[in-house]
């Protein structure tokens, strides 16, 4: 009985942290952080243009629902610069893109869509 009890009390608080293990676990290639994946979205888009010293790209994008903005061509930071090394104009990707200290910037991105 003492045993079952340490048992249960120890998953209570060991639960949580193997969630937070689990969110940070790569899925699928995906390189979205974790606590994203199910606050985000994805939208689908064409690069334009990579502007490689800036850290900037431009894409021609569908709608940016979790930014409220419809589909358009714009340019955006990106948060990772080797992204820019892996991508040419052209290409059709899947991205998630957010506010950060007030810059457009590309958080997720995929190849391919």
């Amino acid at each position: 009985m003492k045993s079952t009890t340490l048992t249960l009390i120890a998953g209570l608080f060991l639960a949580p942290q193997f969630q937070a293990l689990a969110a940070d676990h790569d899925h699928n290639g995906h390189t979205m952080p974790a606590g994203q994946a199910m606050d985000t979205a994805w939208a689908d888009g064409t690069i334009k243009k990579i502007n490689a010293d800036v850290g900037k790209v431009t894409i021609s994008h569908g709608p940016l629902a979790n930014l409220d903005m419809p589909a358009m061509t714009m340019v955006f930071r990106v948060k990772d610069p080797i992204w820019l090394s892996q991508i040419k104009p052209g290409d059709r990707i899947r991205f998630v893109a957010e506010r950060q200290d007030g810059a457009l910037t590309v958080t997720a991105l995929q190849l391919g869509r």
